[in-house]
């Protein structure tokens, strides 16, 4: 089977070089067992067993209360015992550890790993082998062909035997791949028996870069990632093309235009962080923007610096009298009061009746513009209070504090999605509503529930943006922005197909979307064309999320 002269190892043959490591580590072990057995194994036992008890309907309080005390009598006794023998298990622990590190990787995983290699490259050797020997034995075959039909058959047939070939030299390769991983693993197996799964944080980081190699996927890395790392690169030329096109004095990588960015993307996270909910349910919201125009205006009329320059309904609000702390959080809570009105209008027809959300939120973004444009006229209310933003937002030594507002409820939405009853059912409802309402999870709570979390979020976020820019609130405010707001989401892997997503990819999302606008801005770019390239990178996004798609079908 194996030439001679060759480092490629037989079953038999690597199964002689791991013998005496298993002997050798085994013999420890059964000491270890031995000395665990009315110690640790005991505690383990005994400790299952109270919790199980805890559970029991069977028995009465005092039944249990009698029946725990006396387990923990033994428990106790147990841990006696444990204690008794912990530094001689630590002892044979060290033991076998010191040689396993002497022994594990000289005397046989290094040999294993050279077998692989040899092995890959005899794999490939006979891959190429086998497709000179189809491609001569099918011009040898054509060229005794005159029939049309003969000849395309066996063209028919050359293909499958070459592709045959192929599929061989894969499942060869993952042999060898499989036979590698499996001898890697060999030593933390060992450490878990011994450890009982207690590993250093360098085991831990080894396994999980093994475990890396060994999973990766190149088609899939570049399904996932494909799109980031395009991105990087265009930065990259971004950062390049600056100081040529501009001077060399404009550099786009500098600190104070990263806080720019950051500062700039903190509202955005809100809106994006809202509007992700939606689409983890299958749908989306256009009318983020208009949601930020009604907040905006409402917190400039109620932080505004004197008399309001506008009217609502004709009638001229003055806040001024009302200490500058108390309108600031009056002024959050309207914007969060409104904003939510609205998206739990939009949930409950999307819930109840089954609405598409593209109709219902598209009807609410028309009511919202409508009423503010009316009661308003269009008009921009003018500046906040100068002293407000520097209350609830303020630069301490050139950091602006407004990026510590989106960190929290990066934060908090985080906690929701992955540590909450809601956040479960809501990837549920999103991936399948009608096997979640068949086990039990409530579907229209579920949707109404993600609406009004992303009113709130949508009212933080439009009254963040106030303080950001100092007011100067009007209905036009925040046109476009729930293009932006579902596009960091799609680019974030956000899957309109529901049930898929990470706040992790929210948040770089937002931050692409943010600093591409804002370095085409440097570099003095038409702003139409700027929507030019996010329509490209929304494309790309949607499309290789469709690929992923597919290729689970």
């Amino acid at each position: 089977m194996v030439a001679e002269n060759t480092k490629i190892l037989t079953a038999e043959q690597e199964a002689q070089l791991l013998q005496p490591i298993d002997e050798y580590v085994g013999a420890i072990q059964k000491k270890i067992d031995a000395l665990r057995a009315e110690g640790t194994d005991k505690i383990i036992e005994i400790q299952d067993t109270i919790d199980s008890l805890k559970r029991d309907r069977i028995y009465t309080a005092q039944e249990k209360s009698e029946k725990i005390q006396a387990l923990c009598k033994e428990l106790e006794q147990a841990k006696a015992v444990e204690s008794k023998h912990k530094g001689e298990i630590n002892k044979l622990i060290t033991e076998a550890e010191d040689y396993l590190k002497a022994h594990f990787d000289t005397d046989y995983y290094q040999a294993v790993a050279a077998s692989c290699k040899e092995e890959k490259v005899l794999a490939e050797a006979n891959y190429h082998a086998a497709v000179e020997r189809l491609n001569r034995e099918h011009q040898e075959t054509v060229s005794k062909l005159s029939d049309a039909h003969e000849i395309k058959d066996e063209k028919y047939v050359h293909k499958n035997r070459l592709f045959d070939a192929k599929m061989q030299r894969t499942q060869d390769f993952q042999e060898i791949k499989d036979r590698r991983h499996s001898a890697f693993e060999h030593k933390y197996h060992l450490l878990d028996m011994l450890r009982m799964s207690k590993f250093t944080l360098g085991e831990t980081m080894a396994q999980k870069w093994e475990n890396y190699r060994y999973t990766f996927n190149g088609r899939n890395f570049l399904l996932r990632n494909g799109l980031y790392i395009a991105i990087i690169f265009i930065f990259i030329a971004l950062c390049i093309i600056t100081p040529i096109v501009k001077g060399p004095n404009t550099q786009l990588l500098t600190v104070n235009n990263v806080l720019n960015i950051l500062s700039q993307a903190s509202p955005r996270m809100f809106l994006a962080l809202g509007v992700a909910g939606l689409i983890l349910l299958a749908g989306t919201d256009l009318s983020i923007g208009r949601m930020v125009g009604m907040g905006i205006t409402a917190a400039t009329i109620v932080m505004h610096s004197g008399p309001n320059t506008g009217s609502v309904f004709g009638h001229i609000f003055d806040f001024s009298g009302i200490p500058a702390v108390v309108r600031v959080f009056l002024a959050l809570v309207v914007c969060i009061i409104l904003c939510t009105i609205f998206t739990t209008i939009a949930g409950f027809f999307t819930a109840k009746f089954k609405m598409h959300p593209f109709i219902s939120t598209m009807a609410t973004m028309l009511v919202i513009f409508g009423l503010a444009t009316y009661s308003t006229k269009g008009v921009s209310f003018g500046g906040i209070d100068s002293a407000i933003p520097g209350m609830i937002i303020p630069r301490v030594k050139g950091f602006p504090t407004i990026i510590l507002w989106a960190v929290a409820a990066v934060i908090v939405v985080w906690f929701i999605w992955n540590k909450t009853t809601f956040g479960k059912n809501l990837y549920a409802v999103g991936g399948n509503p009608e096997a979640a309402a068949v086990s039990g999870i409530s579907v229209f709570w579920v949707t109404v529930g993600a609406f009004v979390l992303a009113g709130i979020l949508y009212g933080f976020g439009s009254w963040l943006e106030c303080l950001r820019m100092t007011g100067s609130g009007s209905a036009a405010y925040g046109q476009g922005w729930e293009m932006d707001a579902i596009a960091a989401c799609v680019v974030g892997g956000i899957s309109f197909t529901g049930g898929i997503g990470k706040i992790s990819g929210v948040v770089v999302g937002v931050f692409i979307f943010t600093a591409l606008t804002y370095s085409l801005t440097i570099l003095g770019i038409d702003t139409n064309l700027q929507f030019v390239f996010s329509g490209i990178i929304i494309l790309v996004a949607v499309m290789l999320d469709c690929l992923k798609y597919v290729q689970k079908k």
